[in-house]
């Protein structure tokens, strides 16, 4: 590591090195901001793995509002209207601007932005790079500005332990260096750190995307919130592999239909068939499986022999796997994909702790509501990092406090709670399910070892669950299938997570001891 602490001194710092990072970076620019990556840039973040491509009305025959539309039926009746038709409104501008910073969107012979269909969307609206390689170019493009930005130090290999705070307010990062802990002085900070997914056994998501931002904010008094939304991508491709292979849903989109081990299309007859919302699809997938059926994805006669060529990344991984789509077979299953839910913040993506912003997926704009629309996310980072990069800018730090200094965490470790996550908050949940895991977990997360920041992220995402008593959108009660009449958006903090978890623990200690 070349920089130097001490130069860096006040300067805003990004935690993440994936698409919200390096945007909000970039839209920073010409003022001075720290992007810290525990990884190369991009190299553990989800959005490199995006195969879909950006949600933006830009075709002749679409607008925001048809946009804003489809998001809100996908979010099941708890999307943020305001902020979701705003996010729509701005969609197509922010396509405009990642072409001017060298993104090679897929286009037509004409030179119009080739789109692409997905599941819930009424229109083809997918702006697409690669065929399935939209999050490849993203990073390749974003990655490459960023390195020729004189104002944005990026410095690799750093991992962020803990935030430090005075009075609800921002004053510092500790961060493990490559051989010392490193303090940097700062009264801003934005999150970028991703999503959840490898808090779970079955993930899309890479390795490194286990909640560390939400244990991070957590541990920093922030309010979380709609934490118990977790996408369950209906199309993983079902092998030993892990992190598992995602079969976008783009391929459905140009036609795949899911089919079980008798060729029967056993969703061909629920409203919207294989385009469903994902939660529908997902859990329609999930029962068929648990019945005893094998699920596969025919994509032989459409896209046929062209599978190939409309999507190269997932060809090349099936035949790695000995699957050739045109004329087999795609086993597939559901696995955690993506987390609707996060860090609390406003409209310029503002926490409530003082100096605490968050951008992407670890953040909760309300955009999403109970289940993302296909191919949302990726619009939601790159439109908000430039209110998050305004708002920070916009933002007087003041003098430079001393922090209060701290020991530093061990590195996180997700292993432990990767089971007791699948078991009791998987796709399908119920009481008893939620609090064995919230009794499993709250000893890791009150802790002081290496599960104890996945666990406290993960306790809270239980917690919320508990607190649901409905069946909407991506959660789905056992005991509570009905969804209520009453839409609430929900948010906790950390404090508040621990003492409910204790409460659960001296409930059942009675039942476990007669046991």
């Amino acid at each position: 590591m070349n920089a130097d602490l001490s130069a860096l001194t006040g300067n805003p710092v990004i935690i993440g090195g994936g698409l919200a990072g390096l945007m909000t970076a970039l839209r920073m620019a010409p003022h001075p901001v720290v992007l810290v990556s525990k990884a190369p840039l991009g190299m553990e973040a989800s959005s490199a793995w995006a195969q879909g491509g950006l949600a933006a009305s830009v075709g002749d025959d679409d607008d925001p509002a048809l946009h804003l539309a489809d998001t809100l039926g996908a979010g099941d009746g708890l999307c943020d209207a305001e902020a979701a038709g705003r996010i729509a409104r701005a969609a197509p501008a922010a396509i405009a601007s990642l072409s001017r910073l060298g993104v090679a969107f897929d286009r037509t012979a004409q030179g119009a932005l080739s789109l692409g269909l997905e599941a819930a969307h009424c229109r083809r609206r997918i702006v697409r790079a690669g065929g399935d390689g939209a999050g490849a170019e993203l990073m390749r493009a974003l990655t490459h500005a960023v390195r020729r930005t004189p104002s944005i130090t990026v410095i690799e290999g750093v991992e962020a332990r803990r935030l430090l705070v005075e009075n609800n307010a921002i004053t510092g990062v500790l961060a493990a260096g490559p051989s010392d802990p490193l303090l940097f002085t700062t009264q801003r900070v934005i999150l970028a750190t991703g999503g959840v997914g490898g808090l779970f056994l079955d993930t899309t998501n890479p390795d490194g995307c286990f909640g560390q931002g939400l244990a991070l904010a957590a541990r920093a008094g922030a309010e979380l919130g709609d934490l118990e939304f977790i996408q369950f991508h209906p199309t993983a491709l079902d092998g030993p592999q892990r992190p598992m292979k995602l079969i976008s849903e783009a391929v459905r989109g140009e036609g795949a239909v899911l089919v079980d081990e008798t060729g029967r299309r056993f969703l061909a007859d629920q409203p919207g068939a294989e385009l469903a919302p994902r939660d529908v699809v997902a859990r329609g997938i999930w029962r068929h499986i648990a019945m005893g059926h094998r699920v596969f994805l025919d994509a032989r006669q459409k896209p046929g022999t062209d599978f190939a060529r409309r999507f190269p990344a997932i060809a090349g991984f099936c035949r790695a796997a000995t699957i050739d789509p045109a004329t087999q077979l795609i086993p597939v299953r559901p696995a955690a994909h993506y987390h609707m839910g996060g860090v609390a913040v406003d409209g310029a993506g503002r926490s409530s702790v003082a100096g605490l912003w968050a951008c992407g997926e670890v953040s909760c704009t309300g955009l999403h509501g109970a289940n993302r629309l296909a191919s949302n996310s990726l619009t939601e980072a790159v439109v908000c990092a430039g209110w998050v990069a305004e708002s920070v800018a916009g933002t007087f730090a003041g003098p430079a406090r001393t922090p209060i200094p701290t020991s530093l965490p061990p590195p996180p470790d997700p292993t432990a709670v990767r089971p007791i996550l699948s078991r009791g908050a998987g796709l399908k949940r119920d009481r008893e399910g939620l609090q064995e895991a919230a009794r499993a977990l709250l000893p890791l997360a009150t802790g002081h070892g290496a599960a104890c920041d996945p666990a406290s992220a993960g306790l809270m995402i239980v917690m919320a669950a508990l607190r649901r008593q409905e069946s909407r959108g991506a959660h789905c009660r056992l005991d509570f299938p009905r969804r209520s009449s009453d839409a609430r958006r929900t948010t906790l903090l950390l404090a508040e997570t621990i003492a409910a978890g204790r409460e659960i623990e001296e409930k059942l200690a009675p039942t476990a001891r007669r046991a």
